[in-house]
């Protein structure tokens, strides 16, 4: 089926398990394609997205998958004779991802039209460059690649087609790949989409594949980096194109991630565990009422905020904009807020802070999430108690729920 035409150079079209664009002028392509037809070509007709499996269960073993891994010219030929169309003038994608989730996004600026087709998911395979890799490939040709298959099983691709209805330079197009990649990464950040492999937030998945395609005539564009026209319109439909085929393929959108359990995750936490690790500071009663208020209480804006730049503070102590030797009260400052968030009671921060500055801290992720869930804890004991009840001095905190925290 047809799903448009742009700037009288492109056809779109969906079938099946494909997304194709029918070149119908001359293009100058740079692509991630692992054929003969990657890198640079002037001679392609086609560009084609290709969903070659299932990422159900986060087991991808489908036939098409594996041939795409260990063949790719044999990959193109059977996807492209499948879909009539000439196996030497193609340039491949392939993904998880369903194509009915592909996102377009148009941008122009007088006579420059910048087109970008984006296909995503990052639910399994999202993560940081320079996260511990898990394939090699040795300069001898009879050894075989070191691969982690548990690792190589996890879905989760970016793939992007970018069109532009203007020439590019050589240098340009591979500033167009800069470009656009940056703008994935912003539109990720922006999400929080944590990394899979490592304690940072993610900048892309491991296996994201790209195409650009430039018009050829006329005068050539020399430079398409964000200081440019053309690479502000790149770097604009790129970042709403990922946002939207996240929404479609993961569920994925800014509002959704207003969740605390949405910025810890990627120290490899879950509900559960999380729901479990506030509990055991909490008396039998409360620790169930915790359990079945759980899912809102994360989710309230002034818990999510603390929780966030408690987890942004860490990682500022990480990287060393902030000296080690002044996280203990940073943390315990920062740890208040989530316990005045919780409780509703802003006027006991203080209180809150004593109580947390006497805690163990620690950049080790099992210690900061431990501190995390008693300031959860912290303030959610005095959540639901009279401002006249009787008390622990100075803590918040009844007698059985301030021993769990000595």
């Amino acid at each position: 089926m047809k799903l448009a035409q742009f700037y009288d150079g492109i056809e779109l079209y969906r079938e099946e398990k494909i997304v194709y664009a029918r070149l119908m002028t001359p293009h100058r392509v740079l692509s991630t394609c692992r054929s003969s037809a990657g890198g640079m070509h002037d001679d392609l007709m086609y560009l084609y997205n290709h969903q070659s499996c299932e990422p159900a269960g986060g087991h991808m073993n489908a036939r098409m998958y594996r041939l795409a891994v260990d063949s790719p010219e044999d990959y193109k030929r059977e996807v492209a004779d499948r879909h009539n169309l000439p196996f030497q003038r193609c340039a491949t994608l392939g993904t998880a991802a369903n194509m009915n989730n592909a996102a377009i996004c148009i941008e122009r600026f007088c006579d420059l039209e910048v087109v970008t087709v984006c296909t995503g998911g990052v639910e399994g395979n999202a993560g940081r460059a320079g996260d511990p890799a898990t394939y090699y490939e040795p300069q001898d040709d009879s050894a075989k690649g070191q691969i982690d298959l548990e690792c190589e099983r996890r879905p989760g691709t970016i793939n992007a087609m970018i069109f532009l209805n203007r020439e590019l330079t050589p240098g340009a197009m591979v500033t167009a790949v800069i470009t656009a990649t940056e703008a994935k990464t912003a539109a990720l950040q922006e999400l929080e989409v944590g990394s899979k492999y490592s304690e940072g937030l993610a900048t892309g998945t491991g296996t994201d594949q790209i195409a650009v395609a430039s018009k050829l005539g006329g005068k050539a564009i020399s430079f398409a980096g964000k200081h440019s026209k053309v690479g502000e319109l790149i770097g604009r439909t790129m970042h709403d194109a990922v946002l939207e085929t996240l929404a479609l393929q993961n569920g994925l959108t800014a509002a959704g991630q207003c969740s605390s359990l949405a910025h810890l995750e990627r120290l490899g936490i879950d509900s559960r565990e999380m729901c479990q690790g506030i509990g055991e500071f909490l008396s039998r009663d409360n620790a169930d009422l915790f359990e079945k208020s759980f899912s809102n209480i994360i989710k309230d804006p002034l818990t999510v905020a603390a929780v966030a730049a408690l987890v942004h503070l860490r990682d500022k102590f990480v990287w060393g904009t902030l000296p080690k030797s002044c996280m203990p009260e940073v943390m315990a400052l920062y740890g208040a807020q989530i316990s005045a968030a919780v409780s509703g009671k802003s006027h006991r921060i203080h209180d809150y802070m004593q109580v947390l500055s006497s805690l163990h801290k620690s950049l080790d992720k099992h210690v900061f999430l431990e501190f995390v869930y008693q300031a959860f804890a912290l303030g959610f004991s005095e959540k639901w108690t009279d401002p006249k009840s009787e008390i622990c001095e100075g803590t918040g905190l009844r007698d059985e729920e301030a021993a769990t925290m000595r």
